[in-house]
């Protein structure tokens, strides 16, 4: 739920490997034989996938990007912003649902990937003014997954080492029109799609889908507010302390310290997750 929103693109089609053909003449008989051949070079060794160090002073920037505090050693931005220089870097994406004003993009170009309840109202997600996508059915996505993917491309190739898909858990805002299979089948997509692009990929939130974390292919976790709810411990199990935990009360931030504070990243952020110098920011660390 980026307050940087970014327009939506597609990604680059892919190349395909071109075909050769060859002809063969036998003599005798007259009799004349084709032969077709293919001619490639051999498959390139898939990119290394690096995920983060456990208990690395992390920063939450995907409100916008600053200077990291000093001794940061991770950090996440949204994917319109540029990579941390010397960090390990995370690449916000809001996967399952739209940013406010990419909707008429979506509208345009893809309406029927939108989720519509059975008058054919959109499903919002009403707290953060976006719409969720459908993720129900193969089909939509697979063409979800071409979509996102190309955003996922676009993090690689900027220079990220990981990605964040936000709002894995729209299925608890789906009034039932979502399960969390689908959204963990489209994860899975996704997940194929980083690691190919050489990134890691972390699961955003929902211990509902902890014991599906190795199946999908997530690397790591991003954690927000699991102190309030009692929940770091799980991901820090899950995860092997791979986990970055997000909080954004001074109660709830004190907690997970507490808990988990002395393996895992735990910040302390504002809400709006506003960048540094601007009236509100916060940023703590254990």
């Amino acid at each position: 739920m980026s307050q940087h929103a970014v327009r939506p693109f597609l990604r680059r089609g892919s190349t395909l490997a071109g075909l050769a053909g060859g002809v063969v003449v036998a003599a005798g008989a007259g009799l004349l034989l084709s032969h077709a051949f293919a001619s490639g070079s051999a498959a390139k060794a898939a990119p290394e996938v690096v995920p983060p160090s456990a208990n690395v002073t992390f920063d939450y920037q995907i409100g916008g990007a600053y200077t990291p505090p000093a001794g940061v050693g991770a950090v996440s931005r949204d994917r319109g912003d540029e990579p941390a220089d010397g960090l390990y870097n995370v690449c916000y994406v809001n996967a399952f649902q739209t940013q406010p004003d990419a909707l008429g993009w979506w509208e345009k170009n893809n309406p029927d990937l939108l989720l519509r309840d059975e008058d054919g109202d959109l499903v919002d997600d009403e707290a953060w003014g976006e719409a969720l996508l459908d993720t129900s059915t193969a089909d939509r996505r697979t063409r979800l997954a071409d979509i996102v993917g190309g955003w996922i491309d676009g993090c690689a190739k900027a220079g990220f080492q990981a990605v964040e898909p936000d709002n894995l858990d729209s299925f608890e805002r789906s009034d039932g029109l979502l399960t969390p299979e689908h959204n963990a089948e489209f994860a899975k997509l996704l997940a194929e799609r980083a690691h190919s692009a050489g990134l890691a990929i972390g699961q955003k939130n929902t211990t509902d889908l902890l014991e599906r974390r190795g199946r999908i292919g997530f690397d790591f976790a991003v954690a927000e507010e699991c102190g309030r709810y009692d929940e770091c411990a799980d991901y820090a199990s899950a995860y092997d302390d791979r986990v970055f935990v997000v909080e954004y009360t001074d109660r709830d931030f004190t907690k997970a310290c507490s808990s988990v504070g002395a393996k895992v990243s735990v910040v302390r952020r504002d809400l709006d997750v506003r960048p540094a110098g601007q009236p509100g920011y916060v940023f703590r660390a254990c």
